[in-house]
């Protein structure tokens, strides 16, 4: 099958992609102080001249205390800006897009890591890490907002140096997905409820915030999961019903398109349809969406926890689901990790050129 439909152009507001491959947002943990590195400007421009039509950065942390777990995680905000700066300039000046993703871990956090501050205090919806039980205290009111507002400012941080888009990372198991997730959100307030549409309101409140502070024309993207890297079986929606009261807050909210992350792109979300999670996530919202997951690999993101090779996986089905309207664009991972030329590959035909993917990339900005 010929993979023509993944290098057509697409636009959503202010930004025209060239084509609708995306590289996904990975964690690289290379940003000594929270500063990107030269070398991760050179590793993100190596995407772009490999022919990626957007890039989402590994996630940047928001100013709040203990967002980010690691102190070589980036951050988005203060001198974190002027590595950022670098990056966006790096990505630019190779014809590509870029858009940061924000971030906040939540309870995802340990209480003594690689420089941070074991006495800050962890933001989560109650006071739960999953599955441990409790863990630190439920965030105040003053909190929330405080959240919220850093949400923006490092949203309006970034379109001032240049960002494409902005990607709220939400998925996961990390803090806006703590507020979506029973498990963790128990709550009897504004931010809490007992159905999925109530607790999105704090996902919906950080989307209105950013929409706020960059204006109507920036594309503001949200990545949303069912599984938790906490529990990979859980389901905040098991229905196309429960779908819908998940994703009505964000789309009223003003968000303009969705990334849907899954381990494994093909599989089905519901009975009845092979729809992914992408493919639903966009009839129910009628919104455009990313899929990702495995794309490109033939062994799903679980295989990087062991030392097998991933080796390169034909993207038939992908282009059948994406020719078929399923979904807009494509996120690609690992593959990219392991060959930033895979793009450029798949667009030329060849095919049996793709590098195959082995975890020791992650050992350096390849």
């Amino acid at each position: 099958m010929s993979a023509e439909s993944l290098f057509t152009p697409f636009t959503i507001k202010s930004l025209s992609l060239p084509n609708r491959i995306v590289m996904a947002p990975m964690t690289r943990s290379f940003s000594p102080g929270g500063i990107p590195t030269d070398d991760v400007a050179a590793y993100y421009r190596r995407r772009a001249e490999g022919g990626v039509g957007l890039i989402f950065t590994e996630g940047t942390a928001i100013e709040r205390p203990a967002a980010k777990s690691n102190d070589a995680h980036p951050d988005f905000f203060g001198h974190g800006l002027t590595g950022w700066s670098k990056v966006f300039e790096a990505v630019h000046s190779a014809g590509g897009r870029i858009a940061p993703q924000l971030w906040h871990v939540g309870s995802v956090h340990p209480e003594e890591k690689d420089g941070n501050d074991p006495n800050e205090p962890i933001d989560s919806p109650s006071g739960i890490r999953a599955p441990e039980g409790a863990f630190g205290q439920p965030m105040t009111e003053e909190m929330i907002q405080d959240t919220i507002d850093a949400f923006a400012a490092s949203a309006r941080h970034a379109q001032k140096i240049g960002a494409d888009a902005i990607n709220i990372h939400a998925a996961h198991g990390y803090l806006i997905d703590q507020f979506f997730w029973a498990l963790t959100n128990r709550r009897d307030d504004r931010w809490g409820g007992e159905d999925i549409g109530s607790r999105s309101r704090f996902a919906a409140e950080v989307i209105r915030a950013i929409r706020s502070a960059v204006g109507p024309d920036l594309p503001i993207i949200i990545r949303l999961s069912q599984w938790k890297q906490q529990d990979y079986t859980v389901r905040l929606a098991t229905t196309p019903t429960e779908m819908h009261a998940w994703l009505e807050p964000m789309a009223d909210a003003g968000i303009d398109m969705f990334d849907c992350s899954q381990r494994r792109f093909w599989e089905p979300e519901f009975e009845g349809s092979d729809l992914n999670f992408a493919g639903w996530v966009k009839k129910i919202s009628g919104l455009p969406t990313i899929t990702v997951g495995s794309v490109g690999l033939d062994a799903e993101f679980l295989s990087f926890f062991t030392d097998r090779k991933m080796a390169p996986a034909p993207v038939d089905e992908l282009v059948r689901r994406l020719e078929r309207g399923d979904f807009d664009l494509v996120a690609v991972g690992r593959a990219l990790l392991g060959d930033p030329h895979w793009a450029e590959k798949i667009r030329e035909g060849r095919a049996s050129e793709l590098l195959a993917f082995d975890r020791s990339v992650m050992r350096t900005l390849t």
